[in-house]
């Protein structure tokens, strides 16, 4: 069977499948496609070459389809615009909350975590290029809901808000540890804001500082939802 006669058997299939087809092609055989399919379409010979050239290549991209619009509520609307208008700018700084051997030994616990960098002082002061003991960086990540206030019912960053769920993190980095005795706290920016059904999506970078030292404990970049 002639090479077009096979093409014209399986131009259905070649139509389906034509990414993956284009992807398994070596730059030569590539080559040699466009090729033919150019003197094809010059010819007329197969109107569906056409149809099939001209859907998109694999590394080009598709066509965005329209957004559908969200209508916002009178409290999401106002949470928006005070946010747009303050973007990069620390909206939120948090209160000192001290870090201590029981708190760090219960997060040990509860993880199974209790390597003796973490729950050994005697060793860690002599071993440890800190002295004394250091906090699991986790625990400095799982502190923030209490550092941001967001678990705060008497002080809640959104107080028209009906709840805010934590939607995750994008980004964590722990530049510096938090020893045992420590004080952190958090200030927190909002890097971007975008309406979502029923609320708001905010993306906020906060950083943990420690009282006294000038590195950072953490620094996350977070992901909330805001519903109202």
């Amino acid at each position: 069977m002639k090479v077009v006669d096979i093409l014209k058997h399986k131009r259905e299939s070649l139509t389906r499948h034509n990414f993956e087809i284009l992807d398994k092609m070596s730059p030569a055989l590539k080559e040699y496609w466009h090729d033919f399919i150019s003197k094809a379409q010059a010819h007329q010979l197969f109107p569906w070459i056409k149809e099939f050239d001209s859907k998109p290549a694999v590394n080009e991209e598709l066509p965005v389809e329209e957004v559908a619009q969200i209508e916002m509520s009178a409290q999401a609307q106002s949470v928006y615009d005070e946010l747009q208008s303050n973007l990069g700018e620390v909206y939120h700084v948090g209160e000192w909350l001290d870090v201590d051997q029981v708190m760090i030994d219960q997060f040990g616990v509860v993880t199974h975590d209790n390597q003796w960098i973490h729950t050994n002082p005697e060793r860690a002061e002599q071993e440890s290029p800190f002295k004394t003991t250091i906090a699991h960086g986790f625990l400095t990540l799982a502190l923030l809901p209490k550092l941001t206030d967001s678990v705060n019912p008497d002080n809640p960053q959104f107080p028209t808000a009906k709840v805010v769920v934590n939607m995750g993190l994008n980004k964590v980095r722990f530049p510096y540890p938090v020893k045992s005795g420590s004080r952190v706290r958090a200030e927190s920016s909002v890097v971007s804001v975008e309406p979502v059904k029923k609320g708001l999506e905010i993306v906020r970078q906060i950083t943990v500082k420690i009282d006294g030292v000038r590195r950072p404990a953490c620094i996350a970049e977070s992901v909330i939802r805001v519903q109202f």
